[in-house]
């Protein structure tokens, strides 16, 4: 029992370690995890040959994700992306396992080791790719839907491929397989063709009936017992079932998970389904990618580096080659063309299972597939490397490109206030002086916040606002007023600069994003600095206390208080921040600063709680939500 403990604590401290400075340095969790994996397996030997069977264990939570996935989509969604599905997905695994089975023939293998070996390598890592999709926030964009769309495709093209592999098995290699004795269970193993067909289908069909109309029925007995414990417990016990029912009928369980999740995702009970496994998915996915890490053989690796980062970089070009020339095919054009090729273009987690699939059935020589074995590692190890190069590279490229394409407008006007930055802050303010019939000049660097400030009939230009010669053009010299709500935290700071600089006489206001670009605007130069969500929590702060049982107008009160509070110790802490040369961090006398605040803001609510009441004010008592209408 001990040993348990302490491997589960060197995995634990390996991830705790890592995962922070992985994302501290832009390089992402999965990252992370497969450095610290590397770390407490092949360099300090740490852990051993329990990774392959924690790996195992691990895949389960591939699993997890693919029945959150599945709840996010609805059969509609499903059907609706049929066509990338069926010819994006389809496509990628025929073309790439072609590819893959004549490199393989060209190398010298037989043709159906060359086979196994294509199949392998069409897939891609469902697990790295969704994370960093969810992580970055690109899987709704249409680079991450796609890359989805052929991810799923190849899940469930997992299916025939373990159909397949048994009958390419070489007669040469069967004496070299051994037989541990633990078959896994199958209720088809001896089953004709037409009765394997139909116990699938029975699977499928019990999977969907169940969420349909027993897992409801469940989830209302299970939440009457008032215990949150025993509903997580019914909703691991419903995506292990799963799991083991596809198991037993040699389906893909990640595919039935995914089609509960479907099943399950207009039910009452997805959002508290998801809160419960999200948990445990993460932690599992973790695993699996420290396991990938600390599983790399470096015996293996020494003996044969340059054939596996020969073969790795093959793969991840082939691959990328086919994903490039479908994404042209399929009009998947620009930054999101490039999101598809790169996200999709390694090996996948799925291409361990198949090849010791392979092995067992006697397809793949036990040699070929340990080095095999590290170029899916070394492939998914360099996926996240991927998408920094996609972050820092082509995303900045396509940007920039499609501002470029177009030369900023000439402004034709000038007017006494100028808004720089016209999004969903900007284009507040631009209404509110248009509908006081106030003229204003608005610029922005995006065409398409131009186009929506010109569809409501104000009057605005495409260019970089920060560029002096547009504000030159645009009156700078002759203005009262200049609002700065640039998106840019940096730019919007040397824009101050720039104006207060060269422009003293013209007001100032500027829009921060926390306490500490506010610092940096105010010390910038800027008359008037607010910040973007200052005044939208004090709203809907004063909702909350209405919603307790406090007056409308005491509540406006206490609000009130808060502000001048906040605004009496303003230049104190402005101060204190400016010794610390500008960081936000905390420091002593910063810290000390804040906590004084805090008593303050503290006392003053207690003595608005405690004034008598005003006349004013009438006894006021929040309506019974919970009272039965008659």
């Amino acid at each position: 029992m001990t040993g348990y403990f302490i491997q589960a604590f060197i995995y634990l401290v390996a991830a705790v370690i890592a995962v922070p400075l992985a994302k501290r340095f832009g390089l992402g969790s999965v990252l992370g995890y497969l450095v610290a994996g590397v770390v407490i397996g092949p360099i300090l030997g740490l852990v051993g040959q329990e990774t392959t069977t924690i790996q195992h264990f691990a895949e389960f939570g591939v699993v997890m994700m693919l029945f959150l996935v599945g709840m996010e989509l609805d059969p509609k969604g499903l059907w609706a992306m049929r066509v990338r599905l069926l010819g994006l997905g389809g496509l990628q695994v025929v073309l790439t396992a072609a590819a893959g089975t004549a490199i393989a023939l060209w190398l010298g293998l037989v043709m159906q080791t060359a086979l196994a070996v294509g199949l392998i390598f069409a897939l891609s890592s469902t697990a790295i790719v969704l994370q960093t999709l969810n992580e970055k926030g690109l899987a709704k964009t249409e680079g991450g839907r796609s890359a989805f769309s052929v991810l799923l495709f190849q899940d469930i093209a997992v299916i025939p491929m373990l159909a397949l592999i048994p009958l390419l098995a070489l007669p040469e290699l069967m004496g070299d397989v051994s037989d541990d004795g633990h078959a896994s269970l199958s209720l088809v193993a001896h089953l004709p063709g037409w009765a394997h067909a139909l116990v699938v289908v029975a699977a499928i069909a019990s999977v969907i009936a169940a969420g349909y109309y027993l897992m409801p029925l469940l989830f209302r007995y299970v939440i009457s017992s008032g215990l949150r414990e025993v509903f997580t417990a019914t909703a691991l016990m419903l995506v292990i079932g799963i799991a083991a029912l596809m198991s037993l009928v040699n389906l893909s369980p990640a595919l039935g998970a995914f089609l509960a999740g479907v099943v399950l995702a207009n039910s009452e009970f997805k959002h508290e389904l998801e809160a419960n496994i999200e948990p445990f998915k993460g932690l599992l996915l973790g695993l699996f990618f420290i396991t990938v890490g600390a599983g790399i053989n470096f015996s293996v690796l020494a003996a044969e580096w340059g054939t596996v980062l020969s073969l790795g970089v093959v793969v991840i070009v082939v691959k990328g080659v086919i994903l490039l020339g479908l994404a042209l095919l399929f009009r998947v054009r620009g930054s999101n063309g490039w999101l598809f090729t790169l996200g999709l273009a390694q090996a996948g987690e799925f291409g361990f299972v198949l090849l010791t699939y392979s092995v067992q059935n006697s397809v793949i020589p036990t040699d070929i597939s340990q080095v095999l074995s590290l170029v899916v590692a070394l492939s998914m190890f360099l996926t996240p490397l991927l998408f920094i190069a996609y972050d820092r590279l082509v995303l900045p490229r396509y940007r920039s490109a499609k501002n470029d394409d177009r030369e900023a407008d000439t402004i034709e006007e000038q007017a006494p206030v100028i808004v720089a930055g016209v999004g969903r802050f900007g284009q507040i303010i631009c209404r509110l002086l248009r509908a006081n019939n106030i003229p204003i000049v608005a610029l922005d660097h995006e065409i398409e916040q131009i186009e929506n400030l010109r569809k409501i009939n104000i009057k605005s230009y495409f260019g970089d606002a920060s560029r002096s010669d547009l504000l030159e053009t645009a009156g700078i010299e002759h203005a009262r007023l200049i609002v700065i709500a640039l998106d840019d935290r940096d730019r919007a700071v040397q824009m101050v600069k720039h104006v207060k600089q060269y422009y003293p006489h013209v007001w100032v206001l500027a829009r921060a994003f926390d306490r500490g670009h506010g610092y940096q605007l105010r010390e910038a130069g800027a008359d008037d600095v607010v910040s973007e969500t200052y005044h939208s929590a004090l709203e809907l702060g004063g909702h909350a206390l209405t919603a307790m049982g406090v007056h409308p107008m005491r509540a406006k009160q206490m609000t009130w208080a808060f502000v001048q509070n906040e605004d009496a110790h303003e230049d104190e802490l402005f101060e204190a921040w400016k010794e610390i040369e500008g960081s936000i961090s905390f420091s002593p006398r910063y810290g000390e600063l804040f906590m004084k605040l805090e008593e303050a803001l503290n006392s003053a609510m207690q003595q608005e709680w405690h004034e008598p009441q005003r006349e004013d004010v009438p006894i006021w008592t929040p309506p019974d939500q919970h009272r039965d209408n008659v």
